[in-house]
């Protein structure tokens, strides 16, 4: 498996080894012993698996009291990812990253506790799978508004498909030291 590190250091890219042959293709998704060896430290405890129409963004997410490191990519279709720094200690706090990721290459994202994740559907559809360093806590569940102009991000979806609650996060700046983590 090849790993590069991001401009987030902390953040790494996985592209796992693909196995082709007449009647397909086979690869290992995940295999605890070899992602440690690889810089990837967390323990996993759960998993969830995203449907999306083109056009959708989910995003961006964080926990605050139970935060989650993931594991994310996408099994079918592509998407735009992007991981923001939010560790308020963190010299690269603010600071963003993002690239696609497909169900053709398998790529995946290490994001570790502390960043805001989300994602933008490119193409049709899209199935992503993420692992979870900590269960889902719907106390603790924060986000930062898509379109922070703080942040800059540049999406590629101008007017994203949003749910109610995306639609209605702060900025970084408006969400306060006391939401953001460490």
């Amino acid at each position: 498996m090849k790993v590069t590190p991001t401009k987030l250091p902390e953040v790494l890219l996985l592209e796992p080894k693909i196995f082709p042959d007449d009647r397909g293709h086979f690869l290992e998704t995940y295999q605890a012993d070899r992602y440690r060896e690889c810089g990837v430290p967390a323990r996993f405890v759960q998993d969830n698996l995203s449907y999306s129409i083109k056009g959708v963004l989910r995003g961006l997410h964080y926990q605050l009291g139970q935060p989650q490191g993931k594991l994310v990519w996408a099994v079918q279709g592509r998407i735009f990812d992007v991981v923001v720094d939010i560790r308020k200690s963190s010299p690269s706090f603010g600071h963003w990253i993002s690239l696609e990721l497909d169900g053709d290459s398998y790529r995946q994202l290490y994001v570790p506790e502390g960043f805001a994740h989300g994602f933008c559907v490119l193409s049709a559809e899209a199935v992503v799978i993420y692992k979870c360093t900590d269960y889902y806590a719907p106390k603790e569940e924060r986000g930062i508004i898509w379109n922070d102009p703080g942040l800059g991000i540049d999406w590629p979806v101008k007017d994203p498909l949003l749910s109610p609650k995306d639609l209605i996060y702060p900025t970084l700046h408006q969400a306060g030291r006391d939401q953001l983590p460490y």
